[in-house]
């Protein structure tokens, strides 16, 4: 994709707007008239443990995304010598799942709980068990029924609940509504009719009346809806909210708030069936579009939805990169210290190739790398360890190796289960995140550990929030009857370079020493949640 967005392009609309709020990132990207990123700016943030759960501030929400909004639009002063007063579309994507209730005047009953929270065993388990269908910890329904299992007294009052997107979105437009992707990581979607499955709706019902609770969740969940579909306008207000400045203008219209799973699938191009991808950063999910259905139901395996509303597996993973990018951090603080400053591009890039120097077991080490709990290893709470044997050879390039391979270990366990037993067929996974942005080193260890082909595009290093500024464009550009996948195809990524790596011998052996050494040291892991 090649920029050709001139300045006449930006005061005439011809342009689409993604935010997206990741579990690090806020971010916001404006797309030209050729889908190219025209500017872009972000906001640090950090979820908090309160309470014993994981949450993040609404006024943070907002912070984060006034402060993103601003960096973009003086990036497109600065490169247009125009004011962007009013994008031709907009869309909001953000970290799925949790638990965001509401009342009728729209104040908020409890704090955020994201998807990160492992305290809804009892619920997930009792769900699974009524719907026949796995409702994961993370998902928005297991919270709400733990809350009701808690006794929580807030629940009496609950009249709307909505993941994170569908809150901004909201906020935005007035209209309480949430794309297919983002609403399957809520409760089961239906894949006949696009909307949740009306039959789980009811025995979810039978549970809340059988707690003294008379509203049904039907009424409580946001409106479902496709790729593509009208979502409401931006209102003034929510100009203000965005812009504070008052340069942004009320009136654009706004596509399906969706989640962080469904923009990676729209930003990496993988929405057919046949096609996955794998998102690595904070967590880590792979998304593989299905021929068919599942034969039963797996607890390590979500179904979900394409933004389109296409069937689609996921094996979710609460941990990928946090504890690599804590041992990252000390050997810069290391280098520091010895007087040799590096930026962290310039250092993530020399620790990440000198994995690639390691032996391909890591030399015996091994890294167990869980932040908080787990559901795919029945973990409860996290406790990042390293393990060794005395004889295990202790070098740099082992040690980043080991904990490369950390981010991807859980992943393969559940990914096992469909390229397995489910003879899933994935022609390649198509990499996006952090954990690739080294150019070629996780890549090819991906390959290895899942033993399918990786891809990785020129445009991986754009993700979530690119591919939210693209279902925005679809969502006004389209033609009739153009689906998103012929729309991706055709308009998007027709020239889009990439490159792909295939499974490497050795590193699949030493791939496989590690994950039976990773898979014994879970004992010492429950040991030390327990202990410590």
């Amino acid at each position: 994709m090649e920029q050709e967005t001139t300045a006449q392009d930006v005061l005439d609309g011809r342009t689409a707007l993604g935010i997206e709020l990741g579990s690090t990132r806020i971010k916001a990207i404006l797309i030209g008239p050729d889908h190219a990123p025209l500017a872009s700016g972000a906001y640090s943030w950090e979820s908090r443990l309160e309470d014993g759960l994981w949450t993040y501030h609404l006024d943070d929400v907002w912070r984060g995304i006034q402060t993103a909004y601003a960096e973009m639009a003086a990036q497109v002063k600065e490169r247009y010598g125009v004011p962007l007063s009013r994008p031709g579309a907009l869309g909001v994507s953000a970290m799925m799942h949790g638990y965001l209730p509401f009342n009728r005047e729209g104040r908020q009953l409890a704090a955020f709980r994201t998807w990160r929270n492992t305290n809804t065993a009892q619920a997930a388990e009792e769900l699974t068990d009524c719907l026949g269908f796995n409702i994961p910890q993370r998902w928005s329904a297991a919270h709400l029924y733990q809350v009701v299992l808690n006794g929580e007294s807030h629940v009496g009052q609950l009249d709307f609940l909505t993941t994170l997107a569908g809150y901004v979105h909201w906020q935005l437009t007035g209209e309480k509504v949430l794309g297919v992707g983002d609403a399957s990581g809520m409760f089961p979607i239906d894949p006949e009719t696009g909307d949740y499955h009306q039959d789980m709706l009811d025995r979810f019902d039978g549970l809340l009346r059988a707690h003294g609770h008379s509203f049904t969740l039907g009424k409580v969940l946001p409106k479902v809806l496709p790729a593509g579909a009208a979502a409401g306008s931006l209102t003034t207000g929510g100009a203000r909210l965005l812009d504070p400045t008052g340069a942004l203008e009320p009136g654009i219209p706004c596509c399906p708030p969706e989640g962080d799973a469904g923009t990676g699938m729209v930003a990496t191009n993988s929405v057919a069936p046949r096609t996955g991808n794998v998102s690595a950063g904070t967590s880590v999910f792979a998304m593989a579009v299905l021929e068919r259905p599942l034969s039963r139901v797996y607890p390590e395996i979500d179904m979900v939805a394409t933004p389109a509303g296409a069937p689609a597996a996921m094996v979710h993973c609460n941990t990928c990169t946090p504890d690599l990018d804590a041992w990252v951090h000390v050997m810069g603080e290391a280098a520091a210290a010895a007087g040799a400053e590096l930026d962290t591009t310039a250092l993530y890039t020399m620790l990440y190739r000198k994995a690639l120097e390691g032996e391909p077991d890591c030399g015996g080490l091994i890294a167990c790398n869980y932040y908080s709990g787990e559901p795919v290893t029945g973990l409860s709470g996290g406790r990042p360890l390293l393990v060794r044997r005395p004889d295990s050879r202790l070098t740099l390039a082992n040690l980043m190796r080991a904990h490369l391979y950390a981010a991807m270990a859980t992943l393969k366990l559940g990914m096992d289960i469909l390229t397995g037993p489910e003879q899933v067929a994935l022609d390649r996974l198509t990499g996006h995140g952090g954990l690739f942005k080294v150019e070629g080193v996780a890549q090819r260890l991906m390959a290895s550990a899942l033993d399918v082909p990786v891809a990785v595009m020129d445009t991986a290093g754009e993700g979530g929030p690119w591919g939210m500024a693209l279902l925005a464009a679809y969502a006004v550009n389209r033609a009739p009857g153009e689906s998103l996948t012929d729309y991706l195809s055709r308009r998007v990524f027709s020239n889009v370079r990439e490159s792909c790596l295939s499974p490497n011998p050795k590193d699949r052996a030493g791939f496989a020493a590690f994950l039976d050494g990773y898979c014994a040291a879970l004992t010492v892991e429950r040991t030390a949640v327990n202990a410590l």
